[in-house]
């Protein structure tokens, strides 16, 4: 009763389905069209045929059938742009279908991965890795600092020294004796070739030959 009075539920439609079915179709107006075209060729032979037997009557009705198979072609071609045109539209709407789908399902996607991180969590998270690190620093300098008689030692005296020390030794190098300067060789009076002048052999210094003794001693 129902069913009358506000008609049979609409079954819906499958984008698959219905492409398949208008393939279909479309390979039966394919072969209608191949069947006239061969009509419409045969009645051009008998219409030639007819034409030599000078039966002009029958030539013409020959060539009104291959006119009416003609205009079946034509028509049978008209199907086929139609059912193409709705295949190209029927696949396009199928793909755009596709499309909003697949964006609704990232969206939910997203959503859920947000209810799923709550930006307090995140806070959270970021204070905990910044106090870690933190401790973490502090942990590294209680072990980097000087322990025991070394952390006695005073920095500033350490310095002072070192400048001492680099003091004296500039001093030292100052004291010591320039090296012998060896003035030219004075001009031999013609005839004459006067030897090369020799430098003093130089003394040894005290920790010197104490060196040569031991190297001596270690030697034996």
């Amino acid at each position: 009763m129902f069913s009358k009075v506000f008609g049979k539920p609409k079954q819906e439609t499958n984008p698959l389905a219905t492409l398949e079915k208008l393939n279909e179709t479309l390979e039966m107006l394919e072969k209608k069209e191949k069947v006239l075209l061969r009509k419409a060729a045969a009645e051009i032979e008998r219409a030639k045929e007819f034409t030599r037997a000078k039966n002009k009557r029958a030539a013409i009705q020959c060539l009104k059938r291959k006119r009416l198979y003609e205009q079946q072609v034509e028509q049978l071609g008209n199907f086929q742009l139609r059912i193409h045109d709705q295949m190209i539209m029927l696949e396009g709407s199928k793909a755009t279908t596709e499309t909003v789908a697949a964006l609704r399902t990232g969206a939910a996607a997203m959503k859920a991965m947000q209810k799923a991180t709550n930006i307090d969590d995140v806070d959270k998270t970021m204070d905990e890795i910044n106090e870690q690190t933190e401790n973490m620093k502090q942990i590294q300098e209680a072990l980097s600092a000087p322990i025991g008689s070394a952390a006695d030692f005073d920095e500033d005296e350490l310095e002072a020294e070192l400048e001492e020390l680099e003091g004296s030794e500039l001093e030292e190098q100052l004291l010591q004796p320039a090296t012998t300067v060896l003035s030219p060789p004075l001009s031999a009076p013609e005839g004459k070739i006067r030897p090369p002048v020799r430098p003093a052999p130089r003394k040894n210094t005290a920790e010197e030959d104490e060196l040569a003794a031991l190297q001596a001693e270690m030697a034996l």
